[in-house]
């Protein structure tokens, strides 16, 4: 039998309490992270796209890939395939999702201190896209991509010409120094 001092167990609590009241600022500041998904028919070369609504957070009006912030406690690959499913109706398996691109941001809506948003691209998935968001998004379709439309949000746009050209994998953006 151990050998234990009798405080042992108020000790550990001790500890448990001071790291949670450590750890509130640390959650507070840390950097949000996102997944996106590229829906790519590479027979028809088309991808999924959304218009994001008058009505949205941020780049109202604009186009953008499937995307959303991730729950806590949730792996990217589940944000990616439960965002793709409320944004669009389409059902991917994480085990098909393919690391397209990283895009590391400096700021941005609700995220003061920087995103990270995974871009996954997905070749295989059942439906057909739909607008289930419809206070968020104005609409949700195919769209040739070949045609993609210039008003896209700068951050996923860079990601998607990347994967379509099979470029550069990871976009910095707002982390230049001003001298």
């Amino acid at each position: 039998m151990p050998n234990n001092p009798p405080d042992e167990g108020n000790t550990v609590a001790q500890q448990t309490d001071d790291r949670s009241q450590a750890l509130k600022p640390a959650l507070d500041s840390m950097t949000l992270l996102v997944a996106a998904v590229i829906v790519h028919d590479r027979a028809t070369n088309r991808v999924v796209l959304l218009q994001r609504s008058e009505n949205a957070k941020f780049a109202q009006g604009m186009w953008d890939l499937p995307v959303g912030k991730s729950e806590q406690g949730e792996p990217i690959t589940e944000t990616a395939v439960r965002e793709l499913y409320e944004e669009t109706g389409l059902t991917v398996k994480p085990e098909s999702l393919k690391v397209a691109h990283i895009i590391h941001g400096a700021w941005g809506v609700e995220a003061p201190n920087g995103f990270l948003t995974v871009v996954f691209a997905a070749h295989e998935w059942t439906g057909e896209p739909e607008n289930r968001e419809p206070c968020k998004h104005s609409q949700v379709r195919w769209v040739d991509a070949g045609a993609v439309p210039e008003a896209f949000v700068d951050t996923t746009a860079s990601a998607l010409g990347n994967y379509l050209s099979s470029g550069q994998e990871i976009s910095l953006q707002g982390w230049e120094r001003i001298s």
